[in-house]
This record gives C-alpha cells, sequence and structure tokens, in this order.
C-alpha cells in the first residue's frame, strides 16, 4: 500500500484540491436530497484525525457540515444513557456531522484509563452495535474510520508537539500516558472492532503513517462510499450597481479604526 513512503507535495495538493471540489459538490447533494451523513473518526492520539478533518471541511459551508468534538460529560450527562448526549448532535436533513472522537470514546480512552466500570464496558459493546443499526436503518448514513499509526511514529508526532509552542496545546497528561499503555489500547481496540465491527457499519481502517496518503485515501474512500451525483444549481448574475442617490459617507474620524499594524511591517522591511 506505500504506507511507509510520503506521498510527493504536488501529487497531494493536486489530488486534494480534486477531492475537496468532489466534497462540494456532495455537500450540496447532502442539503438538496436532505441526506443525513454521519463520519466517525477514531484512533490513536497524534493519529492524524484532526488535520484530516479540517482538509474535509476547509471549503465546506458550516450550516451544513460541522465538527462535533464533545469535551468530558458533566455530572449530569454521567447519570444518563451513554449515547444521549450523542445523539442531539446527530445530523438533521441536509447535514453533514464530522465526529472528531465518538462514542467509542467508552471502548478506548474509558476502558484503558479505568473512567468506566466494567459494567459499563459491557454494556457499551452490546448496546453499540443495535444503537448503529437503528441509525442506518433509519436512513442515516453512517461512515467509521480508524487512523492507525506505529508507536515509533506516534511518539515522534507527540515529541514535536512538546517542542512546538503552536501545537502544545493539543496534547493532555491523557495523550503521554497513551504512550506508555501502548498495548493496553492496542487490545482495547482489537476487543471493540470485535464487537462493533458489523455489516451495517464497519470500520474502515486508515493507514496513517504518511497524513498525506491518509488524508487522500480517506477522503477518496468516503466520497466513493456515497452515491452522490453533481446538482445542478441555478446561474447566479451579478446585478448593476445603481446610480448613486446623495449617500455621503460620514468624516473617518468619527469612527476608531484598527491600527495598521501592515503598514508598520512593511516600513520595517524597506
Amino acid at each position: 500500500m506505500g504506507k511507509g513512503k510520503r506521498l510527493p507535495r504536488q501529487v497531494y495538493e493536486g489530488e486534494l484540491a480534486r477531492l475537496q471540489a468532489e466534497l462540494v459538490k456532495l455537500q450540496e447533494w447532502v442539503r438538496v436530497e436532505g441526506a443525513r451523513v454521519a463520519v466517525v473518526f477514531e484512533g490513536r492520539d497524534a493519529a492524524g484525525k484532526g488535520s484530516t478533518i479540517k482538509r474535509v471541511t476547509e471549503y465546506l459551508n458550516p450550516r451544513v457540515a460541522r465538527i462535533v468534538a464533545l469535551p468530558a460529560p458533566t455530572d449530569r450527562e454521567r447519570t444518563q444513557w451513554y449515547f444521549q448526549r450523542y445523539v442531539e448532535h446527530l445530523p438533521g436533513a441536509g447535514e453533514i456531522v464530522l465526529f472528531d472522537r465518538s462514542w467509542y470514546n467508552r471502548a478506548g480512552v474509558e476502558r484503558v484509563m479505568d473512567f468506566c466500570t466494567k459494567e459499563e464496558y459491557m454494556r457499551f459493546l452490546h448496546q453499540c452495535p443495535t444503537f448503529e443499526r437503528l441509525l442506518v436503518e433509519d436512513g442515516l448514513l453512517l461512515r467509521k474510520y480508524w487512523f492507525s499509526v506505529s508507536d515509533a511514529e506516534q511518539e515522534r508526532r507527540i515529541r514535536n508537539r512538546l517542542d512546538d509552542p503552536m501545537r502544545r496545546w493539543k496534547l493532555s497528561a491523557l495523550d503521554l500516558e497513551s504512550i506508555t499503555r501502548w498495548e493496553d489500547y492496542s487490545r482495547a481496540k482489537d476487543e471493540m472492532f470485535l464487537y462493533t465491527d458489523i455489516p451495517e457499519a464497519p470500520w474502515y481502517v486508515v493507514e496513517s503513517e504518511d497524513k498525506r496518503r491518509a488524508r487522500i485515501n480517506m477522503i477518496a474512500h468516503l466520497l466513493a462510499s456515497i452515491p452522490y451525483h453533481k446538482v445542478e444549481r441555478a446561474p447566479l448574475k451579478l446585478p448593476s450597481r445603481p446610480p448613486p442617490k446623495g449617500y455621503e459617507r460620514p468624516p473617518r474620524d468619527m469612527q476608531t479604526y484598527v491600527p495598521d499594524h501592515a503598514a508598520a511591517l512593511d516600513a520595517r522591511d524597506r
């Protein structure tokens, strides 16, 4: 699959632009047809989920395509049916929802870090396939992607984030502990797949050793898995500007302007 070789930037950028144009077509089809699309992004920390979501949504309308990245549950949410807090974020007609982590938190971090009981975990494994079958039977287009990365590559990416003040916010104590619990997370993932890789909502594994390949492969698969088509839109024509009717702009000194920081930079570089 060429997972060890980095995709050349020129090839990557050209294909990404083409796929993003197709995502815009998909978005319009979803809007017009009233389709409901939910995409689950799961995988290890630093596996490339967030950067892929960013490329998927880059040119999409946030009123149609939105990202759901829920924080830790509140005290009240901990007393609810586990799936309840996720149900309210599912797409309505004409919407695409991208889950940056999802209900599968229970089968991953909650299981490994003992944030849930054994009974809660087993109940999740029992209920999750039924929950997803109900969604699919109701017409929801559900896609589940697992981003797979090696232990060495994960550690390299986490180290880079530690040294980068612009990306340091992406790391938490749990992210760092994931390095020491690699095998625990591996076993949890294998058990999760055993119970939840169902025909109605299968898991699709994305090799993410090379982020460029991962993004291209995931987006291409998503597009191929949905029977969308180009929707013809009514042509728009820019109207002629009407003649002026005597409007006069107020004096500039009556308004407060943002300082021209760019001018200072321009003067400095001369």
